[in-house]
C-alpha cells in the first residue's frame, strides 16, 4: 500500500520513499551474495532498520529472508521463542510443508502451526525455559537441512550480552557455523558493545563477519530525495530551510522524517527556517510530560549533567572543570559516575565531536523547558568582618 505521506517515520514501503543509502545497500547486498555475514552498527534512528529491509527488497525472489528484532527478549528462552516462530517456516512456502518439517525437527517443544493473510505459514513455539538450549539446536537444525540459501538479520543483537545465561554468544557461534547455505546480518545500535562483540579477540563472533558502520545521509542526496517528494505535491523546500534542519539534528534520519512529514502534511511551501522552528516546537510540546517524567525519574546528579549537555550541545570533555563547573557538581568524579548511568540507559552518546543528548528532542527540550535543577546552589561563602577595637564605655 502507498503512504499517504512520502516521509515515513516507521516501516518501510519500498525504494521510492527510501533515501539513499546505495552504496551500504550494494556493499550488503554484495556481502551476502558473496556468502559473507555481515555486522551493521549504527546508533538508533539512522535508518538500519530500512537498510535492512531496503536489502531484502533488493534480493526478494532470489532467496528468503528473514527478520527478527530481539530488543525486548531478556533471556534465552525468550530469544529461542523469538527466532524459531520467525525462522520457522520461512524456507516453506506453503503451511503443510511448514506443518512435517515442524514435526520432523522439532521434539522438545509443541509448535502451534497457522497461515498469515497472504497464505504463508506461520509456526509458534512455548519454549520450556529449560529446554531452551535444545530448541534452539533443533531450529538451526531445520535451517541446515532445508537447503536452501536464505538471509536472517537479527537487530538488536547485542541484546544477547543482557541475558542471564552465560555462554549466549558461544551457543549461538557454535550453531551458525553449521548452516552455511543461511547469511546472518547482525544490527546493532549499542556501538561500544557491538564492536567489542565481533572486533574483540576474547568474544566467540571475533572477525566472523563484514562490518558496516552508518553515518548520516549526504546532505545533498537528502535534500534532492526531499525536494522530489515535495515536488510532487507542487510545493516548494528551500535549500536554506532544509540546511538548518539537518545542521539542527545532526543529518540523523528519524528526526528529519519526523520534520519533514509535518511540513510536507500542511501542504504549504517551506522557504525558510521559521517553518522548521513551528514544526519542533509543536513536537516538543507534545512531549512535555513525557519528557519532564524522564528528567524527573533520574537522580539530581544525572539531572544536572542532562542539563549542562542540552545547553552546550556537544561536550567533548566531560569531566573538565568547566563542564562540572556548568553542572554545578562538586567533582569529576561525580559527573563521570553519572554520565556513565546515562550512558547505560542510552540517554546520552558519544559521538566522534564529543557527548549528546541520545534523544536529539528531548535535548532540545532540556535547553528550552526543563524545570530549574534539584541540585541546591552553593551559598557564598560570608565575608569576613574586621574587628573593630573595643571602645571603654566611661
Amino acid at each position: 500500500m502507498k503512504p499517504s505521506n512520502p516521509f515515513l517515520v516507521r516501516g518501510y514501503a519500498g525504494p521510492e520513499f527510501f533515501c539513499d543509502r546505495a552504496a551500504e545497500t550494494a556493499s550488503l547486498v554484495s556481502s551476502i551474495e558473496n556468502d559473507r555475514d555481515v555486522t551493521l552498527i549504527a546508533p538508533r534512528r539512522y535508518g538500519k532498520t530500512g537498510l535492512v529491509h531496503n536489502v531484502f527488497h533488493r534480493l526478494r525472489g532470489r532467496m528468503p529472508t528473514v527478520y527478527v528484532d530481539i530488543f525486548q527478549t531478556r533471556s534465552l528462552a525468550d530469544f529461542t521463542r523469538l527466532f524459531s516462530s520467525a525462522v520457522a517456516g520461512a524456507l516453506d512456502t506453503r503451511l503443510e510443508r511448514a506443518a512435517a518439517a515442524a514435526a520432523r525437527f522439532f521434539k522438545s517443544c509443541r509448535p502451534t502451526l497457522s497461515a498469515g493473510p497472504d497464505g504463508s505459514p506461520s509456526i509458534s513455539f512455548d519454549v520450556v525455559p529449560s529446554r531452551a538450549e535444545e530448541t534452539l539446536a533443533e531450529t538451526f537444525a531445520y535451517l541446515a537441512r532445508r537447503d536452501r540459501r536464505a538471509v536472517i538479520a537479527i537487530d538488536e543483537f547485542q541484546q544477547v550480552l543482557e541475558y542471564p545465561e552465560q555462554g549466549t554468544e558461544a551457543l549461538l557461534r557454535s550453531q551458525i557455523q553449521f548452516v552455511p547455505g543461511v547469511r546472518f546480518v547482525f544490527a546493532g545500535s549499542r556501538q561500544h558493545l557491538m564492536r567489542e562483540m565481533f572486533l574483540s579477540p576474547k568474544h566467540p563472533f571475533y572477525q566472523s563477519t563484514d562490518i558496516l558502520s552508518l553515518g548520516p545521509i549526504d546532505r545533498a542526496a537528502y535534500l534532492a530525495f526531499a525536494r522530489r517528494h515535495f515536488r510532487a505535491a507542487s510545493l516548494e523546500l528551500s535549500q536554506e530551510a532544509f540546511s538548518a534542519l539537518y545542521d539542527r539534528f545532526g543529518g540523523v534520519t528519524w528526526y528529519l522524517q519526523m520534520v519533514l512529514n509535518r511540513l510536507w502534511a500542511r501542504r504549504r511551501d517551506v522557504e525558510s527556517p521559521a517553518a522548521i522552528e513551528e514544526v519542533v516546537s509543536e513536537l516538543l510540546e507534545t512531549r512535555a510530560l513525557e519528557y519532564n517524567d524522564l528528567l524527573r525519574s533520574q537522580p539530581p546528579s544525572s539531572q544536572a549533567v542532562l542539563r549542562a549537555l542540552a545547553a552546550e550541545g556537544t561536550v567533548a570533555e566531560p569531566t573538565s572543570g568547566a563542564f562540572i563547573a556548568h553542572c554545578g557538581l562538586g567533582a569529576a568524579s561525580t559527573a563521570a559516575s553519572a554520565l556513565e548511568a546515562l550512558r547505560r540507559l542510552d540517554l546520552v552518546y558519544e559521538t566522534p565531536a564529543g557527548w549528546i543528548v541520545y534523544d536529539r528532542f528531548f535535548g532540545e527540550w532540556l535547553a528550552r523547558f526543563a524545570p530549574p535543577s534539584p541540585l541546591p546552589r552553593k551559598r557564598a561563602a560570608p565575608r569576613s568582618r574586621s574587628k573593630r577595637p573595643r571602645r571603654d564605655i566611661p
